[in-house]
């Protein structure tokens, strides 16, 4: 079986969306959202078995280290799950090579990384392909209220009551201040750890403009009885599935346990709008205890140049030496 690839300049998205293994991260909003937040340009292939059409890719194009990269999606784009909707997942290990062939040969792309929930290592391995584990967590929230709470860890519930006695209000978000009041308190986190953010502002500015007119965007706030901010936290939802892309709080109002009690307010609201699992967007001991089934998921690349690939690897250690030294620098001042 060949599979034949071609790019489509007017995507319906009706059609795209209809697929039942669609992720927030391959929409239109999120595409523009990418696209205005790297300088990419959006790539939709059909892909076809004789005159069926099996499937579609969703990835951008970038140019980085002065060549032509298709990522589905690329590390540092603060998103998750690309790749494909097939009709049937029988067609992957045939779609992958397919599209790799595309991006080399027709898009004049040097390198391609993707990222599908699908995929297994064996299947990697298989395809002679390099990845990375990308960990993470999935709750189910297809029970109901009263047993996915009882499904937290015991820490969790007893945070959740705290932030309650304490006269915590947690509330959906709408007002321009949020992305500013979200990104001083994740500098505040990040700087605990003698780092800084790996994103800007405008990255969280951006998200808020293309996704929240959506619908597919909650954005929420914890306030002190007394009214101040104390927690915040933002999570993108589609086609059941709900993701934790970002949280922060300011360090003097932690006693009062806001954090749990924003990520129950957030499970509750995406509960009632019919999402079923929640995405906990990567890995991190803290997340254990909300009670997710760990899972792993490997973040596949492949260059058409060797030299690429170290060229890729030597940028990667670059930046997180620049976001090391950019905490300790602001730390200083």
């Amino acid at each position: 079986m060949n599979l034949t690839v071609e790019r489509i300049e007017t995507p319906d998205w009706l059609e795209l969306d209809s697929y039942p293994d669609r992720t927030v991260f391959q929409t239109s909003a999120w595409l523009d959202f990418v696209s205005e937040a790297q300088g990419a340009a959006p790539v939709i292939l059909r892909i076809g078995n004789e005159d069926e059409t099996v499937g579609y890719f969703t990835g951008l194009i970038i140019r980085k280290y002065g060549v032509r990269i298709l990522g589905s999606p690329f590390p540092g784009w603060t998103t998750s799950y690309q790749g494909f909707n097939l009709k049937d997942d029988s067609y992957i290990e045939k779609a992958i090579p397919a599209v790799m062939r595309f991006a080399f040969a027709e898009m004049k792309c040097a390198h391609v990384e993707l990222m599908d929930r699908r995929m297994s290592c064996e299947q990697a391995d298989r395809l002679g392909l390099e990845y990375r584990w990308f960990t993470n967590f999935l709750i189910d929230m297809s029970m109901s209220e009263h047993e996915l709470f009882a499904s937290l860890k015991g820490s969790v519930r007893t945070s959740i009551r705290k932030a309650e006695k304490s006269g915590v209000v947690v509330e959906a978000a709408d007002d321009d201040a949020f992305a500013e009041e979200y990104y001083a308190q994740l500098t505040e986190v990040f700087a605990k750890q003698s780092l800084v953010p790996t994103y800007g502002i405008n990255r969280v500015k951006s998200l808020i403009k293309h996704l929240l007119p959506t619908g597919n965007l909650l954005l929420v706030r914890a306030r002190t009885a007394e009214g101040e901010s104390a927690a915040t936290a933002i999570y993108p939802a589609f086609n059941g599935t709900m993701y934790f892309w970002g949280g922060a709080s300011w360090r003097k109002h932690q006693i009062l346990q806001p954090n749990e009690a924003v990520h129950w307010f957030a499970m509750k609201y995406w509960k009632e709008r019919g999402m079923t699992a929640c995405d906990m967007g990567g890995g991190g001991e803290y997340k254990r205890k909300y009670g997710g089934v760990e899972f792993q998921v490997p973040w596949m690349r492949k260059s058409k140049n060797p030299m690429f690939a170290m060229l890729r690897s030597t940028a990667q250690k670059a930046q997180s030496m620049k976001q090391r030294i950019g905490g300790k620098l602001k730390g200083r001042s």
